[in-house]
């Protein structure tokens, strides 16, 4: 009789391997492929989880706690599963409780589009939300030669994809890096999606690194979240004059942060602030609404000399929402082929930013961290039972710093200490 046994892989066709049973004679795939090699010799694990699961888009009435989720299984050879200890809460995820970007994130997860189709049942629901965190290594692929289970290590997963809040995760090895030597769980957790969000933005769509942004002027709106303050740390580590917008309270802050100049939007008229100094080559939006329409131009952005408006409020997602797949992406791009060509009439540049994970980015963040060049900005800490409590006050807004969930990491001194201030590494 043959008996299934969990997490074992068929090296040549990828399907579950099953063992016999009792003396185990031999190894096959289920298929019967007796010669199948190169199979998996992981250490069995459980078949379920704890996890926050959205049962239906809306508010967090429709979180459900259950400790009886399905464990995710390793199916290609490139993925890794991880143990998270500490994840954050992003404005994303708040936004996807809601439904945002469902039409785009779930045709990335059908992209025939024929699941509905087959079954009209099927949904993507019940949804595990979360786009990072900090943990450590169980299980991995066959082709996975970088990572060893029982390894640290920090995640930052794709949006159409489940998610981080929970025990498990599964992720491939180009969402994930070793985590910093110098962090604890809970502080490498508010990291990676902030900072891959500010790596894409500055680095892929502004052109700037770290032999090119010495010297340049950049302009931060809204400086304060966690986009922000990892924008300024990176910024400063690569030698750039960073200009912030911020409110009275977060000022403190980001003077220790390295800021050069701070616009308190509460006491001063932003927009005749910025046009007493001198012009940027690089605005990066956190906010968008009416900075867009004024900032956009020459009057703030040096013409003809290569600078760059890089917003990360983009309609795409939002006018897929709508519109529906295909009129909402044609929509968009002749938004953004307006204001391209907009800007090259003036000699300025218009862009999107958006989270892009990248595991490569991810181990030059964890070099600038144990450098002590970058340090983790966290608002507040909550335990894995407190989720709906860390949604709450990620949508309240004005946040210094990120918020993170504690899910298998006890919570230290420091970390409880750490609201609305720095952790110092």
């Amino acid at each position: 009789m043959f008996m299934p046994k969990f997490g074992r892989v068929c090296g040549s066709c990828m399907t579950l391997l099953i063992q016999r049973e009792p003396t185990f004679l031999g190894r096959c795939c289920y298929l019967g492929n007796q010669g199948c090699r190169n199979f998996s010799t992981s250490q069995r694990r459980p078949y379920i989880m704890k996890a926050w699961q959205l049962r239906e888009y809306g508010s967090n009435k429709n979180f459900r706690f259950t400790d009886n989720a399905p464990m995710p299984p390793i199916m290609y050879p490139n993925q890794i599963i991880v143990q998270v200890c500490a994840a954050s809460v992003n404005p994303l995820d708040v936004m996807m409780r809601e439904g945002y970007g469902a039409a785009m994130l779930n045709r990335q997860r059908d992209p025939t589009g024929v699941l509905p189709f087959m079954d009209p049942n099927v949904n993507e629901l019940p949804l595990v939300l979360g786009r990072d965190c900090s943990g450590i290594v169980m299980e991995t692929g066959l082709n996975v030669k970088e990572y060893k289970p029982g390894e640290e290590v920090w995640v930052a997963v794709n949006p159409y994809k489940m998610g981080t809040h929970a025990e498990f995760v599964v992720v491939t090895n180009s969402e994930i890096s070793h985590k910093p030597r110098s962090l604890t769980h809970v502080q490498a957790a508010s990291i990676p999606y902030s900072g891959l969000t500010a790596w894409a933005s500055l680095v892929t769509q502004g052109g700037l690194n770290e032999k090119t942004a010495k010297g340049k002027r950049v302009l931060i709106l809204g400086g304060s979240g966690g986009v922000g303050t990892f924008a300024v740390q990176l910024l400063k580590a690569w030698g750039a004059h960073v200009t912030t917008t911020c409110s009275r309270d977060a000022i403190p802050m980001l003077t220790s942060l390295g800021a050069d100049d701070i616009v308190n939007y509460q006491a001063q008229d932003v927009r005749e602030h910025l046009k007493r100094l001198n012009k940027f080559d690089l605005i990066l939006d956190g906010v968008g609404g009416e900075a867009e329409k004024y900032l956009f131009s020459t009057d703030y952005l040096k013409p003809w000399a290569g600078a760059k408006y890089v917003t990360l409020r983009t309609p795409l997602l939002k006018n897929a929402d709508s519109l529906g797949f295909t009129d909402g992406l044609l929509k968009s791009g002749m938004s953004l082929a307006g204001n391209a060509v907009k800007g090259l009439a003036s000699g300025i540049h218009y862009r999107w930013g958006f989270f892009t994970p990248d595991g490569m980015a991810l181990d030059k963040i964890a070099a600038l961290v144990d450098q002590g060049k970058i340090r983790p900005v966290i608002d507040r800490v909550f335990t894995f039972d407190q989720l709906p409590a860390a949604y709450d006050k990620v949508e309240q807004g004005h946040a210094r710093g990120k918020t993170v969930i504690s899910v298998a990491e006890k919570r230290t001194q420091l970390d409880d200490s750490s609201s609305f201030g720095i952790i110092h590494v």
